[in-house]
């Protein structure tokens, strides 16, 4: 059987394993624009249930370690790669519910529960990727398990199940065949189960050579986005987080709890669902804290850190370093706080480029999650910024595919307000859908709206090559300008203004009557002239073009046709 114990010891195991291995999957993605790559994606999710696992006490129950493990990893979860690692966590928590030991047969059920859950949650599964691998390993896993429970014969045959099914992978995606590697994400997710038998084997958690600091660098940890970062005026001097196992037989309100948190200090974040509270607070008396959350149920994880401290050594490093990291430091993010819901609509975006951002919140985004690419936020971030929206219906646009999942699994972590996902999947499709909203027209309406209008918008890209790679019928080589229409490597190897002048011309159709041009960071505002020069000459006057330094990064050039 398997205890709390080794399973707690197994996820901070096979966090280690990915971790250690973070650019070997990284390295395995073929596409060859920048991206959130798939192995920090899934180390950041399996990150943030490892960090969870670091106050659990030694007589946890099997059922709360896949409790307290699943939560974290859900609002830690980044791209589609790691909501989907966090999903088949999430089913070892449904499947172990109340079980204070597993057994083979009830890990391999319990795998088999994610499984389920995370092809549901893509709108199109496709075979030859992490869900094939999570899928084979859990048809070997049922299968041992009628011959032998041994929890250790069953996970033994899980993990050459997965292995098994990622040597298939090129087989069933071809563009992986031709590249000669196998699926990242399901490479990182042997990685994670082969790092799990270790524990369950032979009682080894895997180690890294990392430092306790570089590791904390590398992982995602608790309200990274809402309450990481505080203002440089510290009103109270003790951080204090933690997380609170719900008792179902405890008839308390979190909202409860907030309240009275917000009267020994501020900053004060509780976030919940049907399984946990978790708790951010600024305050002078940690311990009041804590005793009250005793009224809400059994404490799971408790940080308490003296920002005044943190502060002045952060302080005194500061102006050791300050000369070589002033040109590269970045402005401090305030913190988010919850607000109340008053308003009947509101909305959050993600993007990443002050104009952008600006752009976003001119268009009525009470928040703009900082984020893209080559960083997605987690779902915990947008959960955050949901919070911070004082709505009663918060529209939500990812305004990105790798995103777009992440910004899916907060609908269920919020309680007080609806969540309506906008499925945009790139940032002139959210742009659109901002500009349909009608604010006289019914909720259900704007939503159709909304996605009527993004599905009508075409995209063009300009951006670098972020590694060697064949793909397309190129041959491409780091450093390489790329261009792309609606995700389709398209042009490569001229200049970036060239390029979007090709790319526009690749869009343009009879029936284009709007084109907006928007140009990032490292784009000279002479380059950006040129750009909508040629443009211009090509469309000619019918069409009205509309310039705007988005100062994001990755993109060149981010074009919009309608």
């Amino acid at each position: 059987m398997i205890t709390g114990k080794q399973l707690c010891d197994a996820v901070i195991s096979g966090a280690n394993s990915i971790l250690k291995n973070r650019k070997y999957v990284d390295d395995l993605n073929i596409f060859p624009v920048p991206d959130g790559d798939t192995g920090t994606n899934m180390s950041m999710t399996i990150g943030a249930g490892s960090e969870a696992m670091a106050d659990l006490g030694d007589d946890a129950t099997a059922a709360v370690v896949a409790k307290t493990a699943a939560s974290a990893m859900l609002r830690g979860a980044r791209g589609n790669s790691g909501v989907i690692l966090s999903l088949l966590f999430r089913g070892f928590s449904k499947g172990l519910e109340g079980t204070e030991c597993a057994d083979g047969a009830q890990l391999a059920q319990a795998l088999a529960i994610g499984v389920d859950a995370a092809y549901k949650a893509v709108m199109k599964p496709t075979e030859g990727t992490i869900l094939t691998v999570a899928r084979v390993a859990a048809e070997k896993g049922a299968a041992a398990a009628e011959i032998d429970p041994d929890p250790v014969y069953v996970w033994d045959a899980i993990c050459l199940g997965a292995a098994e099914a990622l040597s298939t992978t090129p087989e069933l995606l071809p563009v992986l065949k031709k590249a000669g590697v196998v699926d990242a994400g399901g490479q990182g997710l042997c990685m994670i189960l082969d790092g799990m038998m270790r524990v369950f084997k032979y009682g080894e958690i895997v180690q890294t050579q990392m430092t306790a600091e570089e590791k904390a660098a590398e992982t995602a940890e608790f309200f990274r986005s809402v309450a990481a970062e505080f203002d440089s005026e510290i009103n109270f001097t003790y951080c204090t987080e933690f997380i609170v196992g719900r008792d179902p037989e405890i008839p308390t309100d979190p909202n409860d709890l907030r309240l009275f948190l917000e009267t020994i200090g501020d900053c004060v974040v509780v976030v919940d669902d049907e399984e946990i509270i978790k708790v951010h607070v600024h305050t002078e008396q940690p311990g009041e804290a804590l005793t009250r959350a005793l009224q809400f149920g059994a404490l799971l994880t408790v940080k308490i850190e003296n920002m005044k401290e943190q502060h002045r050594k952060a302080a005194e490093q500061n102006e050791k370093n300050r000369a070589a990291f002033e040109a590269k430091a970045e402005p401090e993010k305030p913190a988010l706080e919850p607000v109340e819901p008053t308003e009947e609509i509101g909305f959050v975006a993600v993007a990443a480029g002050e104009g952008l951002r600006a752009l976003f919140a001119d268009l009525g985004c009470a928040q703009v999650v900082s984020g893209g690419q080559t960083m997605n936020p987690s779902t915990e971030d947008i959960v955050a910024a949901v919070l911070a929206t004082p709505a009663k219906r918060v529209f939500v646009l990812p305004n990105n595919k790798n995103i777009l999942l992440a910004a899916e699994q907060a609908v269920p972590l919020v309680t007080d307000r609806e969540i309506t996902v906008i499925p945009t999947k790139t940032i002139p499709q959210g742009l659109s859908a901002m500009l349909a909203f009608d604010p006289d027209a019914e909720v259900s309406d704007n939503a159709d709206a909304m996605i009527t209008a993004a599905e009508g918008v075409s995209t063009g890209t300009v951006t670098f090559a972020a590694r060697d790679s064949e793909f397309g019928g190129f041959k491409i080589k780091e450093g390489d300008t790329m261009g792309l229409t609606n995700g389709k490597l398209e042009f490569v190897g001229d200049t970036p203004v060239r390029t979007v002048y090709k790319v526009a011309k690749a869009l343009l159709s009879k029936h284009t009557s709007f084109i907006t041009l928007i140009y990032g960071e490292g784009v000279s505002e002479e380059d950006a002239n040129e750009a909508m020069r040629l443009i211009r000459n090509k469309v000619g006057d019918d069409v009205e073009i509309n310039l705007v330094n988005g100062g994001q990064p990755v993109y060149y050039f981010i074009l919009s046709v309608e």
